[in-house]
């Protein structure tokens, strides 16, 4: 980013409040050696990790168990040309401890497309990201509302 380009990072709790206010992200794994994007929706568990409801069949569980993968979540608004994304980056881990699964059950996300087999994934946030654009403003401060 450059010093005037009309964005600004964001800090680390910043990111988590704001990723506590929106329901789907993309989660970006390895799929055949290839990157890979899919829409999910998440909630965040009290120390800051996104968490994941979902079949325990499904392709995802098995590519990113136990693998580096990136969750990004963002809201804009097209008609301000503003916005902000957040990047959680970490290892995703299957839960296995069943206390740990009880207390997901009752304060983690809902599937939208639920199953007989559900399991809960977690992605640690070694790295959080975030940028906030601001409306109006381009490279070097450019005001483009004049």
């Amino acid at each position: 980013m450059y010093p005037n380009d009309g964005f600004h990072e964001l800090g680390r709790q910043e990111c988590l409040r704001r990723l506590a206010k929106v329901p789907v992200g993309r989660i970006v794994y390895t799929r055949q050696a290839l990157p890979a994007v899919l829409p999910v929706n998440f909630s965040l568990d009290s120390g800051g990790a996104v968490v994941l409801r979902t079949s325990a069949a499904s392709e995802l569980v098995r590519a990113i168990d136990g693998a580096v993968v990136a969750f990004e979540a963002d809201d804009v608004d097209a008609v301000r040309q503003s916005g902000w994304s957040v990047v959680v980056t970490g290892a995703a881990m299957v839960v296995t401890d069943p206390a740990e699964i009880e207390c997901l059950a009752r304060t983690g996300p809902v599937s939208w497309v639920p199953s007989p087999q559900e399991i809960f994934v977690r992605i640690e946030p070694e790295l959080v990201t975030g940028r906030e654009l601001v409306g109006g403003r381009t490279l070097y401060g450019v005001d483009l509302t004049v």
